[in-house]
């Protein structure tokens, strides 16, 4: 299976975070640190069983990995390669239409006419 390319990592990613209880385990990740899935279910208001499905969907993008097993608990933890991809990817559509919006002043600058003050000097 060939890697990703950063745009169909982004759309991954995009498509990850689409949904706010995935943005919330998300979060919490980032705020507490690895957790497994018990964890997380005690943290949030939504089911152990929502807590792995939505897991699951997260792994898939690559957001998060699971970690090293302690005995049956399998932390889990954030990867931010695909977040990586992602800021590039608009990074790149930001710069191409900041060149744009740059292209379309100098035009709009080269057709504009002469102000009173301009035509008096």
């Amino acid at each position: 299976m060939r890697p990703p390319d950063s745009q169909e990592q982004a759309v991954a990613v995009f498509a990850a975070l689409i949904d706010p209880t995935r943005r919330a385990l998300l979060d919490e990740l980032a705020r507490a640190g690895p957790a497994t899935v018990t964890d997380l279910a005690r943290r949030l208001p939504i089911s152990r069983q929502a807590v792995a499905k939505h897991l699951d969907q997260l792994a898939e993008a690559g957001l998060i990995s699971s970690g090293e097993p302690v005995g049956r608990r399998h932390p889990y933890r954030l990867e931010p390669a695909p977040i990586r991809a992602a800021q590039i990817w608009l990074a790149t559509l930001a710069n191409r239409w900041d060149d744009r919006l740059t292209a379309l002043e100098r035009a709009l600058d080269a057709t504009a006419t002469p102000t009173l003050d301009q035509g008096a000097t």
